[in-house]
């Protein structure tokens, strides 16, 4: 199956949380969320009992649609943290977190991660003064996100920076404003990732 482009705000009605899909409209009184919009469908409004598998099920579908990734890319990351050493779960938000187009909307180059996906494909975006076109790469600590020397580029990325950087960069970020320039500090530890999910539903889902 393709991916979806239908109405973002579809997808956090359906998971009944903001899951920041469209930029500045997320932070808006008219967001579905604020004004408190029902789930879509005609059984929208409808309350109805959720079982456990529902509840792991849900949680596992708001981080892969907060991320944009199809099932398959969504799975292949989870069983790359599951080789890894450590809490299968915070290493799953690490390397989510770690891709380099999750960064890009971090950093303020580009208002939701869509468009930093976008961003990067157009090849507007170099890594370690490399161009990239890979949204999914996943960096790590030390490594540097540019902007490249271009005048569509950089007058892209200056229309969202300063509003970024008022909501606050991350603190494992650093972003430097007149370099057009982000860098890695250091891999974030659980209490700095945003998604606010409970990853540990997510691993006993796919423990199954």
């Amino acid at each position: 199956m393709g991916r979806y482009t239908g109405p973002a705000c579809k997808i956090c009605r359906r998971q009944a949380m903001k899951l920041f899909l469209k930029g500045d409209r997320c932070y808006m009184a008219k967001c579905p969320i604020e004004t408190g919009r029902p789930p879509p469908g005609m059984h929208g409004q409808r309350r109805s009992k959720v079982s456990a598998y529902g509840v792991q099920l849900r949680e596992k579908q708001r981080l892969r649609r907060m991320f944009g990734m199809q099932e398959a890319q969504f799975r292949l990351f989870f069983e790359r943290a599951l080789r890894t050493r450590g809490i299968t779960g915070e290493k799953l938000l690490q390397s989510l977190e770690l891709r380099l187009d999750d960064l890009v909307y971090r950093l303020g180059f580009a208002p939701s991660r869509r468009a930093a996906r976008q961003m990067v494909n157009h090849g507007h975006i170099a890594v370690n003064g490399r161009k990239t076109t890979i949204p999914s790469r996943v960096l790590k600590a030390g490594d540097k996100i540019q902007v490249r020397d271009r005048q569509a580029s950089r007058d892209y990325a200056t229309r969202f920076m300063d509003i970024a950087e008022s909501r606050g960069i991350p603190g494992w970020l650093q972003l430097r404003k007149a370099q057009f320039e982000g860098e890695v500090l250091h891999v974030p530890t659980r209490e700095e990732i945003a998604p606010v999910v409970n990853e540990q539903l997510i691993v006993e889902l796919y423990s199954k």
